[in-house]
C-alpha cells in the first residue's frame, strides 16, 4: 500500500495534525515535566532576573545620578576621527621605523585588512618633540594640543575585533560589531539619567561631509527605550531642524494641543504596558516643546565673546566646522548634557588614508587641532575641566607599511593603535601600554575596547559588571559577556 498517495495524504485529523505528529509533541512535552521538577529543587524560579533600575521615571527630569560609587567625572566628550588616524604619525613614535625603512614587516602578517597585502615599512612623514614637563611625544601635527601634553594620558596597547569601517565603529560606540546594541551615551544616559530638563542628554554632532559609516546605529539606543538614544545636532544651517513654532500658531494654544496630545497619548499607552518606543515619543514631545527655548538659546553663538570665537577658530575655513562644534559642546556641558560626540571626517573626505597619509592626515589634523586644544583650555578655565572626560581616537589604527600607491598610504590596523584620555579623573602626561617596536601590533599592556568601555564607567561612578539592561532573558552590558579590566593606570 502506498502511504505517500493523495488519498493518505490530505485525510488529516480536525486538529491538523496526524499521529506520529501528535506523538512526537506530546513526547516532547512530557520530557520538559522532569526538567522543570529539578530546576524547582535548584530555586531557579525563584531567582528574579530584572535590569537595574532607571534613576527616575523619566530620564529628563533632573536630580541626583544613582552611582555605584563617588565618579571622578560628571560628563563626557568624545571627540571621534572617522576613518582610522594613524597612530605612528600622531602620539606613537617609532624610531624604528627609519632603521627598516623599506623593509618587509617580519612580525608574522602578510595579507592586511580586506585582503590587501601588507606593504613596506614606512617611517612618519612628520617630526615628534617632547612636550611639557612630562616629555611626552607628540607629532608636528597637533601644534595647539602639544601644549596640554601634561594633561592627556595617551593609550598606545588599543586593539579591537575588526579591520571594517563599519562594525569597526559600532564596536568603538556599542561594544559590539553587530548593529542593535546601545551606546556608550545611550548607557550612560541609561545609568545616570539627565541634569537637564530641557535638553537631550545624549547629543551627536557629525561631519557635513557625511555621516560615520554604518550610519545612525552609531548612537542608536538599541534594545533600550528609544528615549535613549542621541539626538544629532548640525554644525552648519539650522542647528535643530523644525525647532521654531509654526507661524499663526500661540504659545497658549500650543501647550493646549500638547496637553490634549499628552492625555490621548497616555491612554493609548496604559493599553500597551512595556511599549518603550511609544513612551518615549510621548517624553520626546514634551522634550521638543522646552527646547523650543532652551536650545534656541544654546546654539546662539553670538552670545559669545570675538575672543571666544577666535580661540575657537570660527574665523578661519578650515577650522570653522570642528571649532563650532566644540564651542557648542562647551554650551551643551554647561547646561547639563552628559555625552556629547563630535565626529571628524565623512564620505569620501575621512582620516581613511589608503593612498596618502601626508595630505589626509595635514588636513584633518589642522581642521581639529586648534578646536580641541580651545575646549580644553575653556574646560579648565571654567572650571569644568576636573569633571569633563575627554576621548579623542577612531575605530582603530593604520600600519606602519605602506600601501605603495601614490604617496605613502597607510591600510587599517585593527591590531595596535592609539586613543587619548583626558580631564576627570585621569592623570595626565602619560603614555600607557606599547605596540611592538615598529608600531603594528599592541604588546604590552592590552586594551580592548570593550577595556577602554569599562574605564570610562568606571570614572563616571558606574560599576561595568553591575550596569546592565535585561534583554531576551539576559543581563546585558556595555562590557560584553567576556571578562574585562578598568585600566588603573590612567585614573589620578
Amino acid at each position: 500500500m502506498d502511504f505517500h498517495s493523495s488519498q493518505f495524504a490530505v485525510n488529516r485529523p480536525p486538529c491538523g495534525r496526524t499521529r506520529r505528529e501528535f506523538f512526537w509533541q506530546f513526547g516532547g512535552g512530557f520530557a520538559a515535566v522532569p526538567l522543570i521538577d529539578l530546576l524547582s529543587r535548584d530555586g531557579f524560579f525563584q531567582q528574579q532576573t530584572h535590569a537595574a533600575p532607571l534613576t527616575s521615571q523619566s530620564p529628563f527630569v533632573a536630580g541626583a545620578p544613582t552611582t555605584h560609587f563617588q565618579p571622578r567625572a560628571k560628563r563626557v566628550v568624545f571627540f571621534f576621527m572617522q576613518g582610522g588616524p594613524s597612530q605612528v604619525d600622531t602620539f606613537d613614535y617609532k624610531a624604528a621605523l627609519t632603521k627598516y625603512q623599506g623593509k618587509t614587516y617580519s612580525g608574522g602578517l602578510q595579507i592586511g585588512s580586506n585582503g590587501r597585502k601588507v606593504g613596506l615599512l614606512t617611517p612618519s612623514a612628520f617630526s615628534f618633540h617632547q612636550r611639557g614637563e612630562s616629555g611626552l611625544q607628540v607629532s608636528s601635527l597637533y601644534p595647539h594640543l602639544a601644549n596640554f601634553a601634561d594633561d592627556l594620558c595617551i593609550v598606545r596597547s588599543m586593539y579591537c575585533d575588526t579591520p571594517t569601517h563599519s562594525p569597526g565603529i559600532l564596536q568603538m560606540n556599542t561594544g559590539s560589531i553587530v548593529v542593535g546594541r546601545p551606546s556608550l551615551g545611550s548607557w550612560l544616559n541609561y545609568g545616570l539619567g539627565s541634569e537637564n530638563e530641557s535638553l537631550p542628554g545624549f547629543v551627536v554632532m557629525v561631519d557635513p561631509r557625511g555621516g560615520p559609516r554604518g550610519g545612525a546605529g552609531a548612537w542608536s539606543a538599541g534594545f533600550m527605550p528609544a528615549v535613549f538614544q542621541g539626538t544629532l545636532f548640525r554644525s552648519r544651517g539650522s542647528t535643530l531642524l523644525n525647532l521654531k513654532t509654526p507661524a499663526g500658531i500661540s504659545k497658549h494654544s500650543q501647550r493646549r494641543s500638547l496637553d490634549l496630545l499628552e492625555r490621548l497619548n497616555q491612554q493609548h499607552l496604559s493599553q500597551r504596558p512595556g511599549y518603550s518606543e511609544l513612551s518615549a515619543r510621548i517624553q520626546s514631545y514634551e522634550l521638543a516643546y522646552k527646547m523650543q527655548t532652551t536650545a534656541t538659546e544654546v546654539v546662539d553663538l553670538n552670545r559669545e565673546t570675538a575672543a571666544t570665537l577666535d580661540l575657537y577658530g570660527l574665523h578661519r575655513p578650515e577650522t570653522a566646522d570642528y571649532g563650532r562644534k566644540c564651542l557648542l559642546a562647551r554650551r551643551l556641558l554647561e547646561r547639563g548634557v552628559r555625552f556629547v560626540q563630535l565626529y571628524s571626517g565623512g564620505g569620501a573626505e575621512s582620516w581613511d588614508a589608503h593612498e596618502d597619509c601626508i595630505s589626509n592626515h595635514r588636513k584633518h589634523a589642522a581642521e581639529t587641532d586648534q578646536p580641541i586644544a580651545a575646549l580644553i583650555a575653556d574646560l579648565q578655565q571654567r572650571g569644568l575641566w576636573e569633571d569633563t572626560l575627554l576621548i579623542w581616537g577612531g575605530e582603530f589604527g593604520r600600519t606602519p607599511t605602506s600601501e605603495g600607491v601614490g604617496k605613502p598610504g597607510r591600510d587599517h590596523n585593527h591590531y595596535g593603535f592609539s586613543m587619548w584620555l583626558a580631564g576627570g579623573g585621569i592623570k595626565g602626561g602619560q603614555a600607557v601600554g606599547a605596540t611592538d617596536e615598529v608600531g603594528f601590533r599592541a604588546t604590552e599592556d592590552r586594551c580592548h575596547v570593550s577595556d577602554l568601555h569599562a574605564t570610562i564607567l568606571h570614572l563616571m561612578g558606574l560599576n561595568h559588571e553591575k550596569l546592565t539592561f535585561l534583554h531576551e532573558g539576559l543581563e546585558k552590558r556595555l562590557s560584553g559577556v567576556q571578562p574585562r579590566r578598568v585600566l588603573q593606570q590612567v585614573l589620578a
